[in-house]
C-alpha cells in the first residue's frame, strides 16, 4: 500500500466485540501485514482518567472500591477518539484506519465514520477464560476478583452495550478461528463494495 494525499479521507474499519473476543489480535494482524500505511486506534486509549470527578460512569468494584466503569461506553472520551480518527483519515499517511474496541460499533460518531464494520463474536465462557488468564499472566491479579466483577456488572454491561452492536456489523467473525482465517475474511470484505452509511 502507499499513502494518500493529505486532506483526502481514507476508509475506516471498525472492529468491535466483547472483552477478550480477539478483536485486538485481528486489528494488530492488519497492521502487521501492512505497517507502513495502516493506522490503528485502540479505543482503550480514550477512557477518561480513572479519577476524573466529572466525566465517565462510576461503579462499585467487587473489591468495594469506587472505580471507573470500564464496561460502559459513557466512560470513553468519544470526542477525543473521533478527533484521533479524523486526524488519521486526513493526514495523508494511511490508506486504512482501523478502530478497535468494545464500543467501536456502539459509539455513534465512530460508527458514522466506519466504511466497514466488523464484530468478533466469541462465546462468553471462552472470553471469560481468556480474560482471567490475561489478568493472571500480565497483571498477576487474583482471578476471583475478575470473576466477581464479571458477575457483578461485566456480564450485564456486555449484554446491554456490546452484544447489540453485532447487528450493525457488515461482517461477523468467529472469534475462535485463527487470526489468518479472520484476516482473510476481512480482506474479502474490504475488496468488495463499501458499506452503505448506517443511521445510528
Amino acid at each position: 500500500m502507499t499513502g494518500v494525499a493529505s486532506g483526502q479521507q481514507v476508509p475506516v474499519l471498525a472492529v468491535a466485540g466483547g472483552t477478550a473476543s480477539g478483536k485486538s489480535t485481528l486489528a494488530e494482524e492488519l497492521v502487521r501485514h501492512d505497517p507502513e500505511t495502516v493506522g490503528l486506534i485502540h479505543l482503550d486509549d480514550f477512557y477518561v482518567p480513572a479519577h476524573d470527578p466529572v466525566r465517565g460512569v462510576r461503579t462499585r468494584s467487587a473489591s468495594g472500591a469506587d472505580t471507573l466503569d470500564w464496561n460502559h461506553p459513557g466512560s470513553i472520551d468519544e470526542g477525543a477518539a473521533v478527533a484521533a480518527v479524523d486526524a488519521l483519515t486526513t493526514g495523508g499517511l494511511c490508506r486504512l484506519v482501523v478502530v478497535e474496541g468494545l464500543f467501536a460499533l456502539t459509539l455513534p460518531a465512530v460508527v458514522a465514520r466506519a466504511t466497514w464494520r466488523v464484530y468478533v463474536d466469541t462465546p462468553d465462557d471462552i472470553r471469560l477464560a481468556r480474560k482471567i488468564l490475561r489478568k493472571i499472566d500480565v497483571l498477576g491479579q487474583d482471578p476471583g476478583l475478575s470473576l466477581r466483577n464479571y458477575l457483578l456488572s461485566g456480564r450485564e454491561r456486555h449484554a446491554e452495550y456490546v452484544a447489540p452492536s453485532r447487528a450493525r456489523a457488515d461482517l461477523v467473525l468467529d472469534g475462535t478461528a485463527s487470526a489468518e482465517v479472520m484476516l482473510s475474511a476481512v480482506h474479502m470484505l474490504m475488496a468488495g463494495a463499501r458499506a452503505q452509511p448506517l443511521a445510528v
